[in-house]
């Protein structure tokens, strides 16, 4: 187990494994290091970082939700960078690690060498959004995996094809079992920080931040986050960034589907 204290005091989890180029995996909003667990064994050779924002899974709770943020992330990122003594690295961003990796290419652009963006970008969907607010910071209605694995597959839009066993692996990556049924893992005042967070400022300029530096997006064909049509402004405004789309997937794809190893690798490609 592998731990650091942040400027504040807070303890935070990552884990450190490998050699070589440092990538590191920055999870969605509600979500851990495990987003990650599907893509890692098929990664071409690495040193792969993996990090639990403050809040969420084994990291330590903030008494201030406040300080759940993408600046303060933002800052927690360079911290751990520093603790490992990596003055660059490049980072796998899902939904909201995404964000957080654009934020720091519009502040630190010197330590960062490239971006792979999971099923994120400058505009996000109102669809997507209001969808995310209705489970964000609540314990789910299902009280057992088994229940919370049918939910999954029900709920969530734009899954095809997605075997039973999967949406359990999910459920129990997702959900902490409990007496009186099943807990998230991560800190409900999570929805307080996002529901205090007001309007989304102008994101595009975090995005051309990233000018000059490799650059991948992967989106789910089924996306209600990363609409279409700002999947092409993306390509439009950055011609050189490897685009790959999943087909049967939403908001995120696994990162183990033919389509997104095919665009990973061939951005890591890039950056070695």
């Amino acid at each position: 187990m592998s731990t650091f204290e942040t400027s504040d005091s807070l303890s935070l989890y990552f884990e450190d494994q490998g050699d070589g180029l440092p990538l590191l995996c920055l999870p969605g909003l509600t979500r851990t290091m495990q987003d990650f667990q599907y893509v890692t064994p098929h990664l071409p050779p690495c040193r792969l970082i993996k990090l639990d924002y403050r809040g969420r899974g084994q990291s330590q709770w903030d008494d201030n939700w406040r300080n759940y943020s993408l600046a303060v992330e933002i800052r927690d990122v360079m911290e751990l960078m520093d603790r490992l003594s990596l003055s660059a690295l490049a980072i796998l961003g899902t939904s909201r690690g995404g964000l957080n990796a654009m934020g720091l290419a519009a502040t630190a652009p010197d330590r960062l060498l490239g971006v792979a963006l999971n099923d994120v970008g400058p505009e996000l969907d109102p669809t997507g959004l209001a969808g995310i607010m209705t489970h964000l910071g609540r314990r789910p209605a299902a009280r057992t995996y088994s229940e919370a694995a049918a939910a999954l597959a029900y709920v969530l839009k734009g899954f095809d094809d997605v075997p039973p066993e999967r949406w359990m692996q999910e459920a129990q990556t997702h959900f902490v079992e409990a007496d009186d049924g099943l807990n998230i893992t991560y800190d409900p005042g999570l929805r307080d920080a996002v529901e205090a967070g007001g309007d989304v400022p102008d994101l595009w300029p975090f995005f051309d931040a990233l000018e000059g530096k490799p650059l991948a997006l992967i989106r789910g064909a089924g996306s209600d986050l990363l609409s279409a049509e700002t999947a092409q402004k993306m390509q439009d405004r950055r011609p050189d960034m490897i685009y790959a789309e999943v087909p049967g997937r939403g908001h995120v794809p696994f990162l183990d589907e033919p389509e997104a190893l095919a665009a990973i690798r061939e951005w890591m490609e890039q950056l070695n």
